[in-house]
């Protein structure tokens, strides 16, 4: 299993074990049930319901190896080793845009539980790892793949 640490955090992790058993008990079953079904059909070679199947089998099967390392590999975040003005993971961060007056809401999160379009940002993107060990009032850019952006810290919550 890889050695990289997985940054997450409880509720990220949280949410990595219960799919996986999801998937491990009641998804098992389900494929199993399936493939039982196709095979009692006759012929495999041209049994659309049994590929169907053991295609899901295979993608399920990669998916629980997948989430095993993940979970294995989980760091959870601790934002307690860090002063509580400072950005750091696990932190949300409140940026406003040079040249705009509207303020944008970024938590820095690992990169398993990005989601730009809800705000979760990874402490691997440009933006996330400029602005890590940061604090208010700091000014940074960032090379984004749109450009250059510029922006300052509003507040660390």
């Amino acid at each position: 299993m890889s050695e990289s640490p997985v940054y997450l955090t409880q509720s990220g992790l949280d949410a990595l074990q219960e799919e996986l058993d999801y998937l491990v008990g009641e998804r098992r079953q389900q494929i199993a049930q399936q493939i039982a079904e196709a095979k009692a059909e006759g012929d495999l070679r041209e049994n659309a319901g049994y590929d169907e199947a053991k295609n899901a089998q295979a993608f399920v099967e990669g998916r629980i190896r997948e989430l095993e390392v993940k979970i294995h590999n989980a760091q959870i975040i601790d934002d307690t080793q860090t002063p509580d003005d400072q950005v750091a993971l696990g932190r949300s961060v409140v940026v406003k845009e040079n040249g705009y007056d509207d303020e944008e809401v970024y938590t820095i999160v690992g990169s398993t539980e990005t989601d730009p379009s809800n705000g979760r940002i990874s402490n691997e993107s440009p933006i996330g790892k400029a602005l890590i060990g940061r604090t208010a009032g700091d000014v940074v850019r960032v090379d984004a793949p749109a450009g250059e952006i510029e922006f300052e810290i509003v507040r660390v919550e």
